[in-house]
């Protein structure tokens, strides 16, 4: 984050927004905290690290050429009157890479299948709760905490994902950076690569369900968060 803050390629206003309050704050963290997932996430297993990667650019596009449109009803709504929204691209895109990741930390078809919906919901779920300061990071801190008392790779790709929640979570907080999609999108899906590693069928099937929930009241959650 600090490199990206002294050599940012492009003008200054292209690595800044307005947050909800108004304020003027840096987009630094997202992209930041996606590279430092994904790079700590490949010491571990490569599947986890490629599902970071692809997860934060799908969050990067979406946080560049996004629009105003929420919710996977009005993006599909717009794929099938032919346009190809940002949402659209990110919803197919996660969804791939998480299959993708899946078929590498996976051996079983249903297993693959499972985990590809975890990791893939899981990046959804933390972008769904990424409506105020902190409240993202706060939730990877959070759900990635009892991955630490497992054994094996399940530990060490939880605490990937925390790591770089807790070096953005003081900035976010003082609102003087955001982690946007890329970095909401990247942490959610390394959190979720956690979940599989650490996870037999039955534990990916809960979990399966539980953020197949979240997607479906996503209103819901996001509204839950922001009154948190």
């Amino acid at each position: 984050m600090a490199a990206l803050r002294r050599g940012a390629p492009g003008t200054r206003a292209r690595w800044e927004r307005k947050n909800y309050a108004g304020r003027t704050v840096g987009l630094y963290a997202g992209p930041a905290s996606a590279l430092g997932t994904a790079a700590a996430a490949s010491r571990v297993h490569p599947g986890a690290a490629l599902a970071a990667l692809a997860a934060g650019a799908c969050g990067a596009y979406d946080d560049v050429a996004g629009d105003h449109r929420r919710g996977f009803r009005a993006h599909l709504g717009a794929l099938r009157d032919g346009e190809v929204t940002s949402g659209a691209v990110k919803l197919f895109g996660i969804s791939a890479a998480g299959l993708a990741a899946g078929a590498f930390m996976k051996e079983r078809p249903l297993d693959r299948l499972l985990a590809g919906i975890v990791i893939a919901g899981t990046a959804h779920f933390v972008n769904l709760v990424d409506v105020r300061p902190g409240r993202a990071a706060g939730a990877v801190l959070a759900l990635g905490a009892p991955g630490l008392l497992r054994k094996g790779p399940g530990a060490g790709l939880s605490a990937a994902a925390m790591g770089a929640a807790a070096a953005v979570l003081p900035d976010d907080l003082a609102e003087r950076a955001m982690i946007g999609d890329t970095g909401a999108h990247a942490l959610g899906a390394a959190l979720g690569a956690a979940v599989v590693a650490g996870n037999g069928r039955a534990g990916l099937l809960a979990h399966a369900v539980a953020v197949v929930a979240a997607a479906a009241y996503g209103d819901r959650v996001s509204a839950w968060a922001r009154a948190l």
